[in-house]
């Protein structure tokens, strides 16, 4: 992938979005990567239950990685009762778990009762949107691994449809970074009383400019300059700043490249969490 490592985190945004595309592209085509998509398309069809998707460790891992749970491939036991709650139940183990992304993989899957009965996996939609999603969580954790405040910002750009008042961005680690940062609230405000934090940032955020792209990349550049101040990132002259030239406007002008030169022959490994 393009190395932004070193750069500041402006450029390296506009420099991820103008390859974004491509790079994307490339991960597909990685034998590693390639090997997993292809395994994914041949058997999902036949997951039924949880249990069929448990009997295929390499189908189980390429799910999990989709949602960024690498860290949790081997908490099979636990994975197989969040996977077979009963969500309408307030105590089923999924409902309990705080971090989303046990919730996201749960109703995406959409097993049925106990964990038995699956219509979704044998539509081509919802296979090539967990392809997308495996695809695109690799691409994000190449990035915050490289610069986590470009990862945070490029994190932040897919959760923010959904982001409808405090407790989403409490129950998100990354997400209250990116708050706190913007806004300038004090981590320590995460030892204050729920109902407190909850008045803070109904206070502080403004919850239907969420909505407007225009205000979002305004949160985005605010975050990234301000993190980039923060960390005492440099913004001297490097390679990867002669690809991009800033016009009076405030808007880019990129010079033609040829991604593949840049790009390195590998991917990194993936990152156990962001």
């Amino acid at each position: 992938m393009i190395s932004v490592s070193g750069m500041p985190t402006l450029t390296a945004l506009k420099l991820v979005d103008a390859t974004e595309a491509k790079q994307h592209e490339l991960i597909r085509n990685q034998p590693q990567h390639a090997r997993a998509i292809s395994h994914f398309y041949e058997n999902i069809e036949s997951v039924e239950s949880v249990d069929d998707l448990m009997a295929d460790p390499e189908l189980f891992g390429f799910v999990m990685r989709a949602f960024d749970l690498e860290d949790q491939i081997f908490g099979k036991a636990m994975m197989e009762k969040i996977l077979k709650s009963n969500i309408e139940e307030e105590d089923a183990l999924v409902n309990r778990m705080a971090d989303t992304r046990f919730r996201a993989l749960y109703e995406e899957m959409g097993f049925g009762t106990d964990g038995v009965g699956n219509i979704n996996t044998i539509l081509t939609r919802w296979q090539d949107r967990m392809v997308e999603r495996y695809v695109d969580r690799h691409f994000l954790n190449a990035n915050m691994e490289e610069n986590a405040t470009l990862g945070t910002a490029l994190d932040f750009r897919r959760k923010v449809a959904d982001i409808e008042g405090p407790l989403d961005i409490l129950k998100d680690s990354k997400m209250s970074k990116f708050f706190r940062t913007v806004y300038g609230m004090p981590s320590q405000m995460a030892g204050l009383d729920i109902d407190k934090q909850i008045e803070i940032i109904n206070r502080k955020v403004d919850f239907e400019a969420l909505k407007d792209p225009e205000e979002v990349e305004k949160l985005v550049t605010r975050f990234i300059a301000l993190s980039d101040a923060l960390s005492g990132v440099a913004t001297a002259n490097s390679g990867a700043l002669q690809m991009l030239t800033a016009s009076a406007t405030g808007n880019f002008n990129y010079a033609v490249l040829d991604i593949e030169s840049v790009v390195s022959s590998g991917f990194s490994g993936y990152k156990t969490r962001l």
